[in-house]
């Protein structure tokens, strides 16, 4: 038998680790392209992708593809390639730290849980 025990903030909480890890996979993705001729940084708004994401949790909704667009306003070298490696290595620290602050999140979310289960022993 399976039993799954989820909360609406466990659900926020996983939505907040899918966006993380999808903000570390676009950075990955423009790090891998620095020297591709003509490649042009992509990414994502992650408060806005954040909301949509609790608002599909409160509504009962599926999980939403995340919007991925061109970076604006990036300098491009000769070659037309616009990725800056300072700003992506940067990116990817904050998508790192989103990440682990999720885990902490969804932990402590896990122990509330067990908490109550163990409440009257």
């Amino acid at each position: 038998m399976n039993m799954e025990i989820t909360t609406r903030m466990s659900d926020q909480v996983e939505r907040y680790l899918d966006l993380a890890a999808a903000e570390a996979k676009l950075t990955a993705v423009n790090m891998a392209n620095v020297d591709t001729p003509g490649y042009r940084t992509v990414g994502m708004e992650f408060s806005s992708e954040m909301r949509q994401a609790i608002e599909d949790v409160e509504k009962g909704r599926a999980a939403h593809s995340v919007r991925v667009a061109d970076v604006d306003g990036l300098i491009a070298r000769p070659d037309g390639n616009n990725v800056s490696i300072d700003r992506e290595s940067l990116r990817l620290a904050e998508a790192q730290l989103r990440f682990r602050t999720g885990v902490a999140l969804l932990h402590g979310e896990y122990q509330r849980l067990l908490d109550a289960i163990h409440a009257d022993k």
